[in-house]
C-alpha cells in the first residue's frame, strides 16, 4: 500500500514538475515581445515605379493606379506602362511575384530590429532581395479563412528575411486586440494581429489567434530543441513573429 502511495506521489510530482513553465530572462522576454514582421500592405503608391513578374517569366515595370481585391487579397493589378502609359489589368492567376510601393511608406514595410542580431547572418532566405520601400507579394493558392476554394492571390510576404521553412503573410482583414483603460484614462496594450496565413511543407492554413494552440505542433514540433525551450504553456500568442524567427534560426543551425 504504502508502495503504491508512493509510486502515485512520485507520478504527480513528475507530471507537476513536467508541466512547470519555463521562465525567460528579461533580455529573453525583449526579444520575445519584439515584433518582427514588415507591416502589412496599406495602398499602393502611384507616382513610383512598380514591377510585376509574370509566370511566362515576362516582366511589367509600371505606376499601380489600382489594386482589386477579394476578402482583402489582391485578386487583380492595374498598372499604367511606364513607357507607353497604356494600361493594363493582370490577374493573380497570372503573376509569379510583385514589387509594389505603399503609400506614405514611412509607415509600413519595417522591422524593428536586425535579425542579425539573434544569429541569422546571411542565411535568411529571401527570394528576392528588396530595396528599403518595397513591398514584396508572392502568388500563392490559398482557402480564404480556410473555408473557401483555393484560389490564387498576391499576398505580401511579411517575414522575408527569415521565410526558410516558415512563410507568413499578411491578412487584410486582421482584426487587432483592444486594449484597456482605467476610470477614462488613455488605453494600454492592444494592437496584437490575431491572424496571419501560414504557409508551411506547401500547406498555407489562416492562423487564427484561436486557433495557435491546435497548430503549435504543426508549426513548430519538428525541432525538439526549440519545443523544450519554447514549449507551448510557456508562450502567448503576441510572441508569433520572434517564436518564427528564433524557430528558424535553430532549424538552420541544425541543419548545420
Amino acid at each position: 500500500m504504502k508502495t503504491k502511495l508512493f509510486l502515485l506521489m512520485f507520478a504527480v510530482i513528475g507530471g507537476f514538475a513536467f508541466a512547470q513553465k519555463v521562465k525567460y530572462s528579461d533580455s529573453e522576454l525583449k526579444m520575445l515581445k519584439t515584433y518582427y514582421f514588415n507591416e502589412g500592405f496599406d495602398k499602393p503608391a502611384t507616382k513610383k515605379v512598380s514591377t510585376v513578374i509574370m509566370k511566362d517569366g515576362s516582366e511589367h515595370k509600371g505606376y499601380c493606379t489600382a489594386v482589386i481585391t477579394k476578402k482583402g487579397q489582391i485578386h487583380e493589378i492595374v498598372f499604367k506602362d511606364s513607357i507607353t502609359n497604356k494600361k493594363n489589368t493582370y490577374n493573380a492567376s497570372q503573376i509569379k511575384e510583385a514589387y509594389l510601393f505603399a503609400s506614405g511608406f514611412e509607415k509600413w514595410g519595417k522591422v524593428t530590429q536586425k535579425f542579425s542580431n539573434y544569429g541569422m547572418g546571411n542565411r535568411n532566405s529571401v527570394k528576392k532581395i528588396t530595396s528599403n520601400d518595397e513591398i514584396y507579394f508572392v502568388n500563392q493558392a490559398v482557402s480564404l479563412k480556410n473555408k473557401q476554394e483555393e484560389k490564387e492571390f498576391l499576398m505580401q510576404l511579411i517575414n522575408p528575411d527569415f521565410s526558410n521553412i516558415i512563410e507568413v503573410y499578411h491578412d487584410p482583414i486582421a482584426k487587432e486586440t483592444k486594449g484597456f483603460s482605467v476610470g477614462g484614462s488613455p488605453s494600454f496594450g492592444g494592437g496584437v494581429i490575431k491572424s496571419y496565413y501560414v504557409k508551411k511543407n506547401d500547406k498555407v492554413i489562416w492562423l487564427k489567434k484561436a486557433d495557435f494552440e491546435d497548430n503549435y505542433e504543426f508549426l513548430f514540433g519538428d525541432n525538439a530543441e526549440f519545443m523544450q525551450k519554447y514549449p507551448l504553456n510557456s508562450v502567448n500568442w503576441d510572441w508569433f513573429g520572434a517564436l518564427v524567427l528564433e524557430y528558424t534560426r535553430m532549424s538552420l543551425e541544425n541543419q548545420g
